[in-house]
Order: structure tokens, then sequence, then C-alpha cells
């Protein structure tokens, strides 16, 4: 599964930028929320102990399904250890019958962009979406933004598809569309200034960090594990779908200045903490 771009184990999370919006970021609120209301009215219909693993398999975007179109896959009695359950594919050794009823293939790579493997999951994306969101959206209009986002999350999604085009996990999460806001974000706004929570080792402290250098990291350890998982894909990549949060960045960096149309702002030297 795909986790945040805050994910677990960050020592670095950002709070407030500095840079001004001109107009409500409406599209970005509506994705929060949407977002929200799927995960806790959708993934946990009976109660907040745990997300629905049977909804994430039926509507989370799994790459076995995208590479064989046509054949389905379901949550299963696990053959080996009882009281587990795992996820079986039609077509696969050892598969078979059929799935039960499923949504259509091509919808399920826009439902698995609002659904979240957990409260940090869903938290660390959501923060993220609203520090860097509001301004990209501000920086191209609502339908522009709209676009841009979902055309982010499929570029991440195929790109995770290509390095593993037999895997049964379901990728799920908003964290390659919001990786597509971030690559967007650290062209239009270079200079722009980020307050930031650090966590060094039991000491936590706020301190102003240039967006660049907060990004670029990010990015940087993406692209670092994403190649560790590729020469050892046994050695526990938690779950990380890093190579779609790498394809969302690369589609942000690349395709900005195609959708953005304002990009010049006054940027304040310092963020009002208040």
């Amino acid at each position: 599964m795909a986790s945040c771009p805050g994910r677990p184990g960050r020592r670095v999370f950002p709070i407030k930028d500095n840079i001004p919006t001109d107009r409500f970021p409406l599209i970005t609120v509506l994705l929060i929320v949407i977002n929200v209301v799927v995960f806790l009215g959708f993934e946990h219909p009976s109660g907040f102990s745990s997300v629905n693993e049977n909804t994430v398999v039926r509507y989370g975007a799994i790459p076995y399904e995208l590479t064989h179109w046509g054949k389905h896959c379901a949550l299963v009695q696990a053959p080996t250890t009882a009281g587990t359950e795992a996820v079986a594919c039609e077509g696969e050794p050892g598969v078979s019958g059929k799935a039960p009823s499923q949504p259509p293939t091509w919808a399920t790579m826009f439902t698995a962009m609002f659904m979240h493997g957990g409260f940090l999951h869903i938290i660390g994306n959501m923060l993220f979406l609203w520090i860097f969101g509001n301004n990209v959206e501000d920086s191209m209009g609502r339908v522009r933004f709209v676009l841009f986002y979902f055309l982010g999350g499929l570029a991440a999604l195929w790109l995770q598809v290509a390095v593993s085009p037999d895997s049964t996990a379901p990728t799920i999460g908003a964290s390659g569309a919001i990786a597509a806001v971030l690559g967007g974000y650290i062209l239009l706004y270079p200079r722009a200034r980020v307050l930031t929570l650090v966590f060094i080792i039991f000491f936590v402290t706020v301190i102003e960090l240039p967006a660049v250098f907060v990004l670029a990291l990010w990015f940087l350890e993406q692209v670092y594990f994403g190649a560790a998982n590729l020469t050892n894909p046994t050695g526990g990549g938690g779950g990380v779908a890093y190579w779609a949060h790498i394809g969302g960045f690369g589609f942000g960096l690349a395709l900005i200045k195609l959708f953005a149309t304002r990009r010049d702002k006054q940027i304040p030297p310092r963020i009002p903490v208040y």
C-alpha cells in the first residue's frame, strides 16, 4: 500500500508555509473532506479499530488487475495460515474459480486515491495536501488543479505498476497525487519557507526551513528507498509505494508549467506565527 509523504518515522513535519493565497482553496478543501469521509465512513463501516481489508482489496488499485485486464482479485482465506486472509487473483498459479463481483478495474485507479491504510496515513497526507495544495491550486485555478491532481495520481500509480506489474497488494492513498503537488510546488515557489516541526533525538523544536530543502529531502528519500526495494524486494519496504511517490513528483516537475498560469507572488520574509 502507498503511504503518506509524512509517513511514520519521519522526523520532519511541515506545519505551514509563507506563500499567501489569493483565493479560497475550494478544491483542496473538498479533496480533504472527501478523503476523510471515505476513510471514516467507507473504510470503517463497523468502527474505528481497523480498516476493512475487503473494501481495500475491492476498491484499491491492484497492479495485477491493471496488467491482466479482465482478471480480478479478492480476499480469501490463506491456505497455509489459519485465521488469516490473503489476496488471490484470477489466473494466478494455484487459483481457481472467479472472484466475486468487483468494481470496474479502471474505476479503482480513482477510488484508490481516496482510501488510506490508517489514521497516520491519512493525517500525514491531508497535512501535506493542505500546506502545499492550496498554493498550487491558486496558481492554476480550480478546473486545472482537478485535472493536474488526478493526472498526477494516475502517473504515480502507473510507475508503481511498471515497477511491480504482478503485485497483488492494493495500492491506496492520495500520496501519488499529492507528490505531484509537491513537485509542482518546488518549481513554482523555490524561495518559499516552511515552518517545520523537527524531532532531534529527545528534543522537539520548530524552525523555518526552505521548502526546497524539505521537499528535495523527501524526494531523495523516496528514490533511495525505491532503489533499495528494487535491489532487495523482500527487504521490507514497509508497504510503502515509493515508486508511486517518485512518479507523482516527476509528473509535477515535468508538467507544472503547462498548468500554472499565475506564478509571481510577493513572498513574506518570515512566516507569521499565531
